[in-house]
């Protein structure tokens, strides 16, 4: 066997399990690791009844950041603001546990859990659902099981883009236009036909829309950057990293630091975020989200048009200094 082709078969033998190992570490390791980390919660009511609960919470470490609230009508608006995922509020019958299991289910599942542990025994807990996932998708699992899907067709368009040989404004429009269609189209599943998200539908489409154009204008303007090598590098941000760094199927603050942190500045977390916002919160909570995803996208753009201005002059200069044919004697 000839020495490139003995090199090329050890690569693949080494570069495979190198993948998959890489692959394995980023959905199983923060997955194996889920718990609160300064997960924001309420609590209401008088500073003498709530006392001692804020202590039992707080013996949890760092598990809880807990936000005083003045009474409960102060803890539903902080819930519906996105500030809180819950609050406790403490009232002469009894504790009373406030959940929005629209923003996550398992946070909710998990606060009915912690809250039951820190009571007394025998203590009954009310739980009100304020903002309740929709009847059609309760447990949240068509935004959890749709965020992956939305990144590869947003690689998805990248690498189309790439691979045609559209350069410049011509893959700009081209990468806008399948954003913009794959939005409609999104929001059109799974707010129309399956009835999991509640909110405004054109603002649904265009955080979609918005997602689609982030991811595909990323592995667009990276290969248009630094060559066919920007496309396994932006599929690895989005994919690889992107969508189990997300915390789509609980909550970033579940994930071990500085995961959660890092996956909402990402693509496919900040889009989970926005997503939610938008589809059961009025928008409350999504500004930041939609500028990590307006701020990719734009990037990705600036980078496919300054990537076909380096090609351009390029083809200049080598045109430039070819040799002029001489005409024949």
């Amino acid at each position: 066997m000839p020495a490139t082709a003995t090199r090329k078969t050890v690569a693949v033998m080494l570069l495979i399990p190198a993948v998959v190992a890489f692959a394995l570490w980023a959905f199983a390791w923060p997955a194996a690791r889920t718990a609160p980390r300064d997960l924001p919660i309420g609590l209401a009511g008088p500073a003498t009844a709530t006392a001692p609960l804020e202590q039992r919470l707080g013996a949890r470490g760092d598990a809880f950041e807990v936000h005083r609230y003045a009474d409960e009508a102060a803890a539903r608006a902080a819930i519906e603001d996105r500030a809180v995922y819950g609050a406790i509020v403490v009232t002469p019958r009894g504790p009373r546990l406030l959940t929005a299991s629209a923003a996550s289910p398992v946070v909710a599942g998990l606060l009915r859990e912690a809250v039951t542990g820190q009571l007394p025994p025998g203590t009954a807990l009310e739980v009100t659902d304020v903002v309740p996932a929709p009847a059609a998708d309760p447990r949240g699992s068509v935004l959890a099981a749709g965020l992956l899907p939305l990144a590869m067709a947003g690689a998805a368009s990248g690498i189309v883009t790439t691979v045609l040989g559209l350069r410049g404004a011509r893959a700009a429009l081209a990468l806008t236009g399948a954003a913009a269609l794959a939005g409609l189209t999104g929001a059109a599943l799974a707010d129309s036909w399956l009835g999991a998200f509640a909110g405004s539908w054109w603002a649904e489409a265009g955080v979609l829309a918005l997602t689609m154009l982030a991811v595909g204008a990323t592995l667009a303007g990276l290969a248009a950057l630094i060559g066919r090598a920007g496309l396994g590098l932006g599929a690895v941000l989005m994919i690889l990293l992107g969508n189990p760094f997300s915390g789509v199927a609980g909550a970033p603050e579940l994930l071990p630091a500085p995961v959660g942190t890092l996956g909402r500045l990402l693509p496919p977390g900040a889009a989970g975020t926005a997503l939610r916002s938008v589809a059961h919160f009025d928008g409350a909570g999504a500004g930041t989200a939609l500028l990590v995803l307006a701020v990719w996208a734009a990037a990705g753009l600036t980078a496919v048009l300054v990537g076909a201005r380096r090609a351009a002059a390029r083809a200049t200069v080598t045109a430039a200094s070819a040799p002029v044919p001489q005409p024949a004697a």
